[in-house]
């Protein structure tokens, strides 16, 4: 009787533990999706268009959400047939440049709508009905779910970039960042010398390219405590930072030449001060923010300009997990806890990044802040496997994207949903990206003091 009755109990929290997962996955998807209709819910001449050719119109990414949506839940883990399979080579990623896919035969806006609901409505009942705490590997932990969630909250960031790229007035709104600056912070912080571990075996949605975890020993270094500012950057710009070659890379140099930098994407100077143009709005640029819309090239001759460097992504996931105390490394800067509004700036509830200096609530051990949220950050790292990688469960996700032509990015910023942002979480995009919400903080070893 009495093992009948542990048993019983075992079996009862189980259950509740997957009833409790089934929730937070229906939760997440009704999240995503209520902001993929914000997003969408622009006339069709906006959603056609092609704003950039930098960017898919953006119907192509509504349709998109929905085929992967088709394909990783209703057709691998629900195992039915096609809903519509001619449509699969337009939606595929792979298969067509964004700057052709306007050319392309695609769903007009009202049937791109109705698709996507379809799918959403019958992956919803699917998840009513499928296991959880099965052996499957993509329906562990409900991976699958995770997977199309953040899938769709990424293509959200994506759309969020197509409508700052787009010209007229503004169609998006939304609350201030809170200031919660505390005072005056140290410029740097010293991340001591030691070995911590870096990637993750136990987050249950992390992708492919966050795993194994793996020990690594760093030297120590000295870290920002903030991103770098849109007026420390004005420092540089001053001192002719463009124009003096000693401080870019040869290819950083030559790309900067071509295309004509003098400044962030966005900026203008117009009557001797500096303007940027923000989701439809022209306005000044803020001194206290972080620098927005600049590429690794120009991140990587800040640095050099200020005598130091960009951290290594270990750096990064050092600084941003690491507790001294415990020994460990955890979820996020705060502890393991997820994201909340009085932590970091995601999910797209602000458009635009705090102030430097805030969100002391969500700070790192070692006193670093804004590790979370608000910018992308640039590390000096091409994108590169971690040992014992394996690719999962598909080779496009990461494997062809790893090598010396892509720079990884961590953090996440102000558009990048809590679901698909954690200390693990890697980005990845060519050093001259500017559209995409990047900005920076920079490092110095140790042994320079």
């Amino acid at each position: 009787m009495l093992n009948e009755a542990v048993d019983g109990t075992f079996t009862q929290a189980r259950n509740t533990g997957t009833e409790a997962l089934r929730e937070r996955i229906a939760a997440e998807l009704l999240a995503a999706r209520e902001r993929t209709t914000g997003l969408t819910g622009v006339d069709d001449h906006d959603l056609t268009a092609q704003h950039s050719p930098l960017m898919s119109p953006l119907v192509w990414d509504l349709a998109h959400i929905g085929n992967q949506e088709e394909l990783w839940l209703l057709r691998n883990v629900g195992g039915r047939d096609p809903m519509h399979p001619e449509i699969d080579p337009l939606y595929d990623a792979f298969e067509h440049p964004r700057a052709e896919r306007p050319k392309l035969p695609l769903l007009p806006p009202a049937e791109a709508r109705a698709y996507a609901h379809e799918v959403r409505g019958r992956a919803l009942d699917l998840l009513a009905a499928t296991p959880l705490d099965g052996p499957a590997p993509l329906l562990r932990d409900g991976f699958a779910f995770g997977l199309i969630v953040q899938h769709e909250q990424q293509h959200d960031e994506t759309m969020l970039i197509t409508h700052q790229l787009r010209q007229g007035p503004a169609v998006l709104t939304a609350p201030e960042p809170p200031d919660t600056r505390t005072g005056p912070l140290p410029a740097e912080v010293l991340i001591p010398a030691g070995p911590f571990t870096m990637g993750t075996d136990t987050e249950p949605w992390a992708l492919d390219n966050e795993r194994p975890s793996h020990q690594l020993e760093l030297a120590a270094f000295r870290l920002d405590t903030t991103p770098v500012s849109n007026a420390a950057y004005q420092r540089f710009i001053d001192d002719g930072g463009y124009d003096d070659p000693r401080w870019w890379a040869e290819a950083g140099w030559a790309h900067r030449q071509q295309a004509g930098l003098t400044a962030p994407l966005f900026w203008r100077r117009e009557g001797g001060q500096w303007l940027r143009r923000r989701f439809g709005v022209t306005e000044p640029v803020p001194a206290d923010e972080p620098v927005l819309h600049v590429s690794w090239y120009e991140a990587d001759a800040y640095a050099r300009w200020a005598g130091r460097r960009l951290p290594t992504e270990a750096e990064w996931e050092k600084a941003a997990r690491f507790d001294p105390a415990t020994g460990r490394s955890r979820r996020y800067p705060w502890g393991d806890q997820d994201p909340t509004p009085e932590l970091a700036n995601l999910g797209q509830r602000h458009l635009r990044p705090a102030p430097v200096g805030s969100y002391p609530a969500g700070e790192s051990p070692y006193g670093v802040r804004q590790l979370m949220g608000d910018v992308w950050e640039w590390t000096a790292s091409d994108f590169r496997p971690y040992p014992g990688f394996r690719a999962w469960p598909y080779e496009e996700y990461s494997e062809v994207f790893f090598g010396p032509e892509y720079k990884v990015l961590r953090g996440g910023c102000f558009a990048a949903a809590p679901v698909a942002s954690r200390g693990t979480f890697r980005n990845w995009d060519y050093p001259i990206r500017r559209q995409i919400f990047s900005g920076f903080r920079t490092a110095r070893d140790a042994e320079q003091d």
